[in-house]
């Protein structure tokens, strides 16, 4: 069962996750790592 969508920090930047009981992991928003990672202000582009 999925619980609800948490904001965590990453490098001081929110980055939108979701916490799996069934499967204790961790899911996160690609776009909000492909943000971070590239500093991009749009990161859809890539």
């Amino acid at each position: 069962m999925l619980q609800q969508n948490k904001i965590q920090l990453f490098e001081q930047k929110k980055v939108r996750t979701v916490w799996d009981d069934a499967q204790e992991k961790w899911y996160f928003s690609i776009l909000y790592v492909i943000e971070i990672l590239t500093d991009s202000p749009r990161p859809r582009k890539h």
